[in-house]
C-alpha cells in the first residue's frame, strides 16, 4: 500500500513539474515574440502548436500594379521575387495587412467575386505572397482612390497576376480571400549584409504561416542567443558581434511555431551570402 502511495505521489509531482515547465516555456516565448531583446534558451516545441491552416473567407478589393521581379518585393525586403521563389504571384498589402512588415511573406488564396463583368468565368482563385505594402493615400476617401487607407483590407496586386482573375480594365474588383499555408521547396533562407557592427539578415523562403515575428541568432563560442530586431520588411538587424562564429538561427512564425537552423553560416561566412536551413513542416 505505501509503495502504491509513493508512486502516485511521484507521479503528481512529475505532472506538476511538466505544467510549470510548460507555462515558463510559453512565458519566454512571448517575451520573444514581443522582441524585449532579451537571451532566451528555453522555447515552446513546435509539436504543443499545430501546423498553420487555411483561414476563413473574407471579403475585400483588389486592383493591380505594373512593375518587375525587382520592384514587386520592395518594402519587404526581397531584392528579386522570382529569384527567391516568389514568382509574380506576388501582391502589395494595405497596411491592415501589412501590420508595419510583419504581413510580409504570408501567402492568401483570392478569388474574383460578385462582378460578372470583371471576373474571370468559373471565378478562378490565385495565390499570392505578400511582398510589398500599399500604403495609405490620405488625399483619396478609403471608397474613392485611397483603397489601401486603414482599416481597409486590399489588395494590389502585380498586374500580370490580377489577369488570371479579372480583366484589367475593370481597376478593382471586389475579391473574397483567405489565409493559406506557405509551401516552400527546400528550406528558410538567410542572406546576411551589413558589416561587423551592423548586421542585417533576410529572412525569406519561409513556409507554413509564412510571417516571421522573431528572429534569433546564435553563434558557437561568444555569442549567446540573441534576438534580432526587424529593421523593415523581414529584414532583422543585431549590432551584437557574429563575425568569425558558426552561426544558428531560430525563427518565431505568426502561429506560434519555430524552427531552429542549425550552425547553417560556417565560421569563415562573408557578407552578401545566403545560407539555407530547415523550414515548418
Amino acid at each position: 500500500m505505501a509503495y502504491k502511495m509513493c508512486l502516485l505521489l511521484l507521479i503528481f509531482l512529475f505532472l506538476v513539474a511538466d505544467v510549470v515547465l510548460a507555462t515558463v516555456e510559453w512565458r519566454r516565448a512571448a517575451k520573444f515574440s514581443e522582441g524585449d531583446g532579451h537571451d532566451i534558451h528555453v522555447v515552446a516545441h513546435n509539436h504543443h502548436r499545430p501546423k498553420f491552416a487555411p483561414g476563413a473567407w473574407k471579403h475585400a478589393h483588389a486592383t493591380f500594379y505594373e512593375g518587375g521581379s525587382g520592384t514587386f518585393g520592395g518594402a519587404c525586403g526581397y531584392e528579386d521575387v522570382v529569384k527567391e521563389g516568389y514568382g509574380l504571384e506576388t501582391a502589395a498589402l494595405s497596411e491592415a495587412l501589412f501590420n508595419k512588415g510583419q504581413g510580409c511573406g504570408s501567402c492568401y488564396e483570392i478569388k474574383c467575386v460578385d462582378d460578372p463583368k470583371w471576373c474571370k468565368p468559373g471565378q478562378p482563385t490565385l495565390m499570392v505572397t505578400g511582398t510589398n505594402n500599399c500604403p495609405p493615400n490620405w488625399n483619396q476617401a478609403s471608397d474613392n482612390g485611397g483603397w489601401c487607407n486603414p482599416p481597409r483590407e486590399h489588395f494590389d496586386i502585380a498586374r500580370p497576376a490580377f489577369a488570371k482573375i479579372a480583366e484589367y480594365k475593370a481597376g478593382i474588383v471586389p475579391v473574397m480571400y483567405r489565409r493559406v499555408p506557405c509551401l516552400k521547396k527546400g528550406g528558410i533562407k538567410f542572406t546576411i549584409t551589413g558589416n561587423p557592427y551592423f548586421n542585417q539578415v533576410l529572412v525569406w523562403n519561409v513556409g507554413g504561416a509564412g510571417e516571421v515575428t522573431g528572429l534569433q541568432v546564435k553563434g558557437n563560442k561568444n555569442l549567446k542567443w540573441t534576438a534580432m530586431k526587424r529593421l523593415w520588411g523581414q529584414k532583422w538587424e543585431t549590432d551584437a558581434k557574429m563575425v568569425g562564429e558558426s552561426l544558428t538561427f531560430r525563427v518565431r512564425g505568426s502561429d506560434g511555431r519555430y524552427s531552429t537552423s542549425w550552425h547553417v553560416a560556417p565560421n569563415n561566412w562573408q557578407f552578401g551570402q545566403t545560407f539555407e536551413g530547415k523550414n515548418f513542416k
